[in-house]
């Protein structure tokens, strides 16, 4: 067929569907029933036009024009859902807590990486001090040093602390989102990040505990620690499932593998960032404060870790039981 008498034949409903296109208001608001169908028969002989004039014109004007068109109609006939608040308000109260269930093998592994290091190098310094040396990052002497005086870091000006509140918070963001990013060096880049915070987190424990200020240590931890090392336990479990998808994509190709397993890690991930703020608040603003008794300090951090969990574990079950009636 010559592109003359291609694009003749073809043109008049080319037209007809831009037009109804232009009526659509981007969502077939604007059509009638009828014409609804119309535009759906109008757009699949479109795509076949689309395939034809690829094959036979790929370098003519016309194959870039139909291109564009069955796009802008595809858009239309598969339009997606526009973000409401609704489907926000859902996925928190549903879909975020079963995605964590779903994925929760990955996101224990990620917590045995860091725990089981930190237990290790605990044990070292608190029985060996000197091996916080080669334990800890360079640069970190003069810490080690205010350790041995039985000093601890953790008072802070008030005028400090809004700002020390939202350095907190943004470094635990970035570490959460290098935890996630490194998966995809197939989860050995992740394993490194989870491991040496870790073994940081254990040394700097077992040290304070050496000098007998470990227990004043983890009451200013204990606030905000909980739902914080939750948080990076979850970011760490999506990049390892990121690196399971590049060792082990199944069935799928390796790239339709890391695709499908991006989409649920990067939602895991966004969801650590509310809880991430929260703990970088009670670490700016409550936790520093000494007139705090003890009792009500352990009870914040014991407290928010037990409705975070709460959520995680429990939010969306009846749904998921309903559902699963149905489908039997």
């Amino acid at each position: 067929m010559k592109l003359n008498q291609f694009m003749q034949s073809r043109q008049s409903e080319w037209k007809e569907l831009t037009n109804l296109l232009d009526r659509s208001q981007g969502a077939m608001r604007g059509l009638s029933p009828e014409e609804v169908k119309r535009l759906g028969q109008l757009y699949r002989q479109a795509s076949s036009d689309l395939a034809v004039s690829q094959r036979d014109f790929p370098r003519e004007k016309v194959t870039a024009y139909l291109n564009q068109l069955v796009a802008r109609s595809h858009s239309v006939v598969y339009r997606t859902e526009p973000l409401a608040l609704k489907r926000i308000w859902r996925f928190v109260t549903h879909g975020y807590p079963r995605l964590y269930r779903e994925t929760a093998v990955f996101t224990l592994i990620a917590a045995l990486l860091r725990i089981l290091p930190a237990l290790l190098s605990g044990f070292m310094t608190n029985w060996q001090p000197e091996t916080a040396v080669w334990l800890l990052t360079p640069g970190t002497e003069p810490l080690i040093a205010q350790i041995e005086d039985q000093e601890l870091w953790v008072d802070i000006p008030i005028q400090e602390r809004p700002y020390f509140s939202s350095a907190i918070t943004t470094n635990n963001i970035r570490v959460s989102f290098l935890a996630y990013g490194a998966g995809v060096t197939a989860g050995v880049g992740t394993i490194y990040v989870l491991i040496l915070n870790g073994l940081l987190l254990g040394s700097i424990t077992g040290l304070t505990a050496h000098y007998d200020i470990g227990f004043e240590l983890w009451t200013f931890v204990i606030g905000h620690g909980v739902i914080e090392l939750s948080a990076i336990f979850i970011a760490g479990g999506s990049g390892l499932m990121l690196g399971w998808a590049i060792v082990q994509p199944g069935l799928l190709r390796r790239r339709d593998a890391l695709v499908i397993a991006a989409k649920k890690a990067v939602r895991l991930l966004l969801g650590c960032v509310p809880i991430l703020i929260i703990a970088g608040l009670i670490e700016g603003f409550i936790s520093p404060y000494e007139t705090v008794p003890v009792l009500v300090m352990w009870g914040v951090g014991l407290g928010t870790g037990l409705v975070l969990y709460a959520y995680l574990l429990l939010a969306g079950r009846g749904a998921e039981e309903r559902k699963m009636r149905n489908e039997n």
